[in-house]
C-alpha cells in the first residue's frame, strides 16, 4: 500500500524501537542501512525498498518521526527555519537525534541546551568538522568528555579544512577551551609561523603565556629599573608597558606583526583587533574613539601633555620620559577595537591580496606602532 514500509523492514524497525532504548539513529542512504545507537551498543537494519529509493528513505523517516515526535511527517518543517539560529527547544533534543535526519543533528549541535551526553550521540550520528565546531561553542561540551574528543578531531583534520575563517575559528575554540596539551599547543604555534592567522587564537586566549620564541627587548632591564617600582605598586600602565618589553610581550608583538603582513579575510582582521583590545583591558582604555586617525592623535596628545592623562599614566611618563614614543604606541594599540576597521571592511567583500591593498591605510599605522614597541630606545 502507499507509504507503507516493506513487511520485513516494518517488523525489524518496530522490534528495534520496542526492544531497546534508542539513543540516536543515522541512515546511510548509499548502502541502504539504518544504524541505531543503543545503551548496549550499535544495531543496524538493512533496508529493503519496495519503491524508488528516495521515496522509501522518506517513508523510513516518517516512521522514525512518528515514533520520536508523534509527527508522521518526519522532521518538522518549522524546525528547519530555526536550526542554525540555535533556537530549537531543548526539550526535543533527544528526540531529534532519533529521526535519521542530518538537519536535525545540526539543530542539536546548535542548541543552547546541548549537553555532553547529547554531544556524544550527535557526534555518533554526524562526525564532521562543522558539527564539532558548533558543539565546541558550548561550555558543557568543552568541560565534558567530548571536548577533548572533538578538539583532537579538529586538529587532526585541520589541514583538510579549506575555509580560512573556519580554520582560524578551530584554533580559537581549541585554545579557548584549553583542550590542547603542551605538545599539541607547541605544534599549533609552529604551524602558525606558516599560517599567521593561527596566531589569533594565541593572542586572544594565551596572551600572557605564549610559547616564547623572542628574547626580551634589549633595554628591558633599564625600563624595569625605572618603572618596576610603579608596576609593583599596581600601576597598570607600568605593568603593561613592561610586559610588552618582556620576552612574552615581544613574542606577542611579533605575532601581531605576522598576522598584519598577510590577513586574508575581513574576519581575520576583526578578530585580530578584538584580541589586541582584550590584551589592554587592564588599562581601562584611556582612549575611546572608533576613528583610527583620532585614536593615534589622542595617543600623541596625551603623551605630550596636550591632553589630560590619568594620574597613573602621568607617573609613568614622568618616571621614564625616554620611553614616551613607546608609551604612545601602547596607548594607540589599546584604543583599537573591531569597529576601528569598519570604514575599510564593512562594505568590502574582497579577500586576499585585493583586500590587503584596500586596508593598507588601516594596517600601516597599526604595524608602525607595533614596530615602535619592538625597537629598543638608544
Amino acid at each position: 500500500m502507499k507509504n507503507e514500509l516493506s513487511s520485513e523492514d516494518s517488523l525489524r524497525l518496530n522490534v528495534l524501537m520496542m526492544a531497546n532504548p534508542i539513543q540516536a539513529v543515522r541512515i546511510d542512504e548509499g548502502v541502504l542501512t539504518l544504524y541505531a545507537l543503543t545503551e548496549s551498543g550499535e544495531a543496524k537494519i538493512q533496508l529493503h525498498p519496495n519503491c524508488r529509493t528516495d521515496q522509501y528513505i522518506g517513508r523510513v523517516k516518517e516512521f522514525l518521526g512518528g515514533h520520536a515526535l508523534g509527527s508522521p511527517g518526519g522532521y518538522p518543517v518549522y524546525l528547519q527555519r530555526w536550526t542554525r539560529m540555535g533556537q530549537t527547544s531543548d526539550k526535543n533534543l533527544e528526540a531529534l537525534l532519533l529521526l535519521g535526519e542530518p538537519e536535525a543533528v545540526v539543530a542539536v549541535a546548535h542548541a543552547p541546551g546541548l549537553t555532553d551526553e547529547l554531544a556524544r550521540r550527535a557526534w555518533w550520528c554526524q562526525p564532521t568538522m562543522e558539527i564539532a565546531r558548533w558543539m565546541l561553542e558550548k561550555e558543557a561540551v568543552i568541560k565534558g568528555q567530548m571536548g577533548k574528543v572533538l578538539a583532537d578531531f579538529l586538529i587532526e583534520h585541520l589541514p583538510f579544512e579549506e575555509s580560512t575563517d573556519a580554520r582560524m575559528h578551530t584554533i580559537r575554540l581549541v585554545l579557548y577551551g584549553k583542550l590542547a596539551d603542551e605538545q599539541t599547543t607547541a605544534k599549533l604555534w609552529r604551524m602558525a609561523k606558516g599560517v599567521p592567522y593561527y596566531f589569533i587564537g594565541f593572542l586572544e586566549f594565551m596572551p600572557e603565556t605564549l610559547p616564547d620564541d623572542q628574547p626580551a627587548r634589549a633595554d628591558y632591564a633599564e625600563a624595569e629599573k625605572l618603572l618596576g617600582p610603579l608596576a609593583k605598586s599596581g600601576n597598570v600602565y607600568a605593568e603593561r608597558f613592561l610586559s610588552l618589553l618582556s620576552a612574552n610581550g615581544q613574542t606577542y608583538l611579533k605575532a601581531i606583526a605576522e598576522v598584519l603582513t598577510r590577513p586574508s579575510t575581513s574576519l581575520v582582521v576583526y578578530a585580530l583587533l578584538d584580541a589586541i583590545s582584550r590584551y589592554f583591558h587592564s588599562m581601562g582604555y584611556p582612549i575611546k574613539t572608533e576613528d583610527l586617525e583620532e585614536l593615534f592623535a589622542q595617543a600623541g596628545a596625551i603623551t605630550r601633555g596636550e591632553q589630560e592623562a590619568p594620574q597613573e599614566l602621568q607617573a609613568v611618563l614622568a618616571a621614564a620620559p625616554q620611553y614616551r614614543q613607546g608609551i604612545e604606541a601602547m596607548l594607540a594599540l589599546s584604543g583599537l577595537t573591531s569597529k576601528t576597521a569598519d570604514p575599510w571592511l564593512l562594505r568590502n567583500s574582497a579577500v586576499g591580496a585585493l583586500m590587503r591593498r584596500k586596508i593598507e591605510p588601516l594596517i600601516s599605522p597599526i604595524n608602525m606602532a607595533v614596530q615602535v614597541l619592538r625597537i629598543p630606545v638608544k
